[in-house]
């Protein structure tokens, strides 16, 4: 049986996720399910497209994901399901919540989700609770194998899946490389950018070399200065700030013991710019 995998923004306050969970056992009581989280900012789309993308690639074949940040609920967005690479599926709102995987090329198929069909009995009067009416509901039934992904619904271009508005990394006229800050490290703070190792390595930089970091938004400087580029936390001392590749491959600035975020109130998304540029050792 398929793994089935819960993401939302709903929090663990109230018995939002436990009726998800409720739901899926009830389509087939053998489901084995687990969470990637529910503590996504409320709202923040950009967030739940990230933590997906974060999390896709180390699930085995068949896995089925439900990620529900659905400020539109009951609106005149549509509902989605996609499969991936790797024959995998996510059940969501189309509402922005796949532009990671459809930016990386991951959606090889989508199909509309048919709401009217795809729901627990008994909730069709019911708008306001997608995620257990509708998306837990048909997750589970396509984690058991009890709904083939051919009979969701219609099936729609791939590329027609709605994307928030991004920005790739670029090398500036002076040298330096410029990104955005596509999210944090929640626990720790770090500023986890969309800079790939492979760009941030064209600077020529070394362990133990210092990097210019200059971070805006809405073209105001709130952050700027030097810093180590470090393999690990253990670099450097206690409290001192760092460059760093984080788990995926990209490039992260942190604080060592500290939470950069909050140090200097950085956000995350499509307007939150950050550069990186070589110092010269010798000036």
């Amino acid at each position: 049986m398929r793994p089935l995998v819960f993401q939302t923004d709903f929090g663990l306050a109230d018995g939002a996720v436990s009726a998800m969970y409720g739901v899926a056992l009830g389509v087939e009581p053998d489901l084995r399910i687990f969470d990637i989280t529910h503590e996504i900012e409320q709202f923040n789309i950009w967030e739940g497209a990230y933590r997906l993308l974060q999390t896709v690639d180390y699930w085995p074949s068949g896995t089925v994901f439900v990620s529900v940040v659905d400020p539109g609920v009951g609106g005149s967005r549509r509902s989605i399901v996609v499969r991936i690479r790797g024959d995998k599926y996510v059940v969501t709102p189309d509402n922005g919540t796949l532009t990671f995987l459809a930016k990386r090329g991951l959606i090889e198929e989508a199909r509309e989700l048919d709401e009217c069909k795809n729901r627990i009995r008994g909730s069709e009067e019911s708008f306001t609770f997608y995620g257990r009416d509708v998306y837990a509901f048909t997750g589970a039934k396509l984690a058991s194998e009890k709904l083939s992904f051919e009979l969701i619904g219609e099936k729609v271009p791939a590329d027609s899946v709605v994307v928030l508005p991004t920005s790739d990394p670029c090398i500036q006229e002076d040298g330096s490389i410029e990104g955005t800050i596509d999210v944090l490290d929640v626990r720790f703070g770090s500023l986890w950018t969309n800079v790939p190792k492979e760009m941030f390595k064209s600077l020529g930089i070394g362990f133990g070399e210092r990097v210019e970091v200059t971070v805006s938004t809405d073209r105001r400087i709130v952050y700027k200065n030097t810093m180590q580029y470090a393999r690990s936390f253990a670099d450097v001392y206690t409290g001192e700030p760092l460059v760093y590749m984080n788990s995926l491959g990209c490039i992260a600035v942190a604080i060592n013991k500290g939470y950069f975020a909050k140090a200097y109130n950085i956000g995350i998304g499509n307007n939150w710019r950050i550069s990186f540029q070589k110092v010269n050792q010798w000036r």
